[in-house]
């Protein structure tokens, strides 16, 4: 599949490229991050970042006063396996080229929920860029740039993606609902049907090479 540039125009219906964040001393705090050979973790707060003055940055400017958790995605990933969308914005910071897939939930059907992969776009990402996803927009852990995988900063309003405490119906968009603020569509070949996540992704399970 075609990789775009992230500066390119067709990023713009997903997200943005952010400016005038010094994110300097989060990049040599990220250097000491654990880094899976053959798959990603994620960790929704890191209280070391928590700590640095970029965070309150992200609360201030960012997210306009919210409170917030910022920790990373780290590891060796190169295929979709599933996308998930959240209410807010989600800004992140990409330590390490990285691939970012995109689409867009306006492409769910809106009866079945499911989703044609043929639509993601891929979108390279250089290191120290600091970059917005709209709500709304469809991603997941992101996929390897280069050789050794990728380091990625997540910053989201507090509580999103810890398990949910009270479970709704399942129907409706509530088939989706995976954790707080996180709502997921998981392609069959991706094992996440037995953690609970709705199977909807039709197609392709894309894999960057």
């Amino acid at each position: 599949m075609t990789i775009y540039p992230v500066q390119s125009e067709r990023f713009f219906q997903y997200g943005q490229i952010l400016k005038g964040y010094d994110c300097s001393e989060l990049l040599q705090k990220m250097a000491d991050t654990p880094l899976p050979e053959n798959h990603t973790i994620y960790v929704p707060s890191d209280p070391e970042l928590e700590k640095l003055k970029i965070f309150r940055d992200f609360e201030n400017r960012g997210f306009g006063g919210l409170p917030l958790q910022m920790g990373y995605c780290n590891g060796s990933n190169v295929k979709l396996n599933a996308v998930e969308y959240h209410r807010t914005s989600e800004i992140n910071i990409a330590v390490s080229d990285l691939i970012l897939l995109a689409g867009s939930r306006n492409d769910l059907d809106s009866k079945t929920y499911t989703y044609d992969t043929s639509l993601i776009e891929a979108f390279r990402v250089p290191a120290g860029c600091v970059f917005e996803i709209y709500a709304g927009t469809l991603h997941y852990a992101p996929c390897n740039a280069e050789e050794g995988g990728f380091r990625n900063v997540v910053v989201l309003p507090k509580g999103t993606n810890l398990p949910l405490e009270t479970r709704t119906a399942r129907e409706f968009e509530d088939q989706l609902l995976f954790a707080k603020n996180k709502w997921l569509v998981a392609h069959p070949e991706s094992g996440l049907e037995k953690e609970g996540a709705y199977v909807g992704l039709k197609g392709w399970n894309i894999t960057v090479s």
